[in-house]
């Protein structure tokens, strides 16, 4: 197995500038700013974890983990449109930077370029691929929309919500793993077992940052906090909150997002107490280790080396190691 710094520099390196600067400027321009604004590379670390886990070849899995890394940051591009959210890892977002439609047409460009990338991979195994891709897509658009539809929504359970995130986050990290363990021939059974490790852990990654948002150091965590909370986003934290609420204090939250003339300093740190009350960061928290634990279940399930998971444990575990 390769070390995750060994992966991130071949990552670091596939994402040369130079493969998107093409004409027209306007198209790619937008498409290579978003690319430099950095971000983690989770998800194409991810594609090669998986490929290596069963033993395949990195290098052939390359495009594959590109195609996942534009896909991502095609969602990103759209998302910010919808959000109006003016940064983005604290630069201009691209529609505020250029402007709508062309956010709107590089964002697409992305989209095929992924498709462009992924159709490079192994003949052998490129139907499973693009199947596990485009399923993979469309789920994220669902999600997507669920997000979008729970801001109106005056009622959304908590099953609602996970079910959202399950969509619009946790399915690409699991997608990202099993086409990785595609592009190694790794049997059917196993792809399943490492897609489920990862959606997983998706979930309890969303969670995490749905925690972070409300209690996080805004150094460590590279946000501002508190943002949910302003906009009034029915996070798990928020649902949670409303469903063991006392009257009284259920009264508190209702006003918090009502009053027109609170600050949103005083609106978060009014939400932040009553969630203190209600012991809000115990209870998320325990939810997290609660899919960190079913995660831990398929990975011990894999069919390989124990010695050849450790990695992929690690990489799990530091993911979710984010400061407080």
């Amino acid at each position: 197995m390769h070390s995750i710094n060994e992966l991130q520099d071949l990552i670091k390196k596939a994402f040369n500038p130079a493969l998107f600067t093409h004409e027209p400027a306007e198209l790619y321009d937008p498409i290579t700013y978003t690319l430099n604004l950095g971000g983690k590379r989770i998800r194409p670390l991810l594609v090669l974890l998986g490929c290596d886990l069963f033993g395949g070849n990195i290098e052939k899995a390359m495009p594959a983990a590109i195609a996942i890394e534009l896909f991502h940051n095609f969602t990103l591009l759209h998302d910010d449109i919808m959000d109006c959210a003016p940064l983005r890892r604290g630069q201009e977002t691209v529609y505020k930077k250029w402007n709508t439609n062309i956010a709107i047409l590089s964002g697409d460009t992305m989209f095929a370029l992924a498709y462009e990338y992924l159709s490079q991979c192994n003949p052998q195994v490129l139907p499973s691929a693009l199947s596990e891709f485009t399923r993979t897509a469309r789920l994220v658009c669902e999600g997507q929309q669920y997000d979008m539809n729970f801001e109106k929504q005056k009622v959304v359970s908590i099953n609602d919500y996970l079910e959202m995130i399950r969509l619009k986050t946790a399915v690409l990290i699991g997608c990202s793993l099993k086409l990785g363990s595609i592009l190694a021939k790794a049997p059917d059974q196993e792809t399943e077992k490492i897609y489920s490790f990862g959606e997983n852990i998706g979930m309890a990654f969303q969670l995490q940052d749905d925690l972070l948002d409300v209690f996080g150091d805004e150094q460590k965590f590279g946000k501002e906090i508190g943002r949910d909370i302003v906009s009034g986003k029915k996070t798990f934290l928020l649902l949670k909150a409303f469903e063991i609420a006392s009257q009284k204090e259920r009264t508190e939250l209702g006003k918090c997002f009502s009053e027109q003339f609170i600050s949103e300093k005083e609106k978060i740190s009014r939400v932040k107490t009553v969630y203190q009350l209600l012991n809000i960061k115990e209870i998320t928290l325990r939810e997290i280790e609660k899919y960190y634990s079913m995660a831990q279940e398929f990975l011990n399930d894999i069919q390989v080396e124990k010695s050849s998971k450790k990695v992929l444990d690690s990489f799990a575990n530091e993911l979710l190691k984010r400061d407080f």
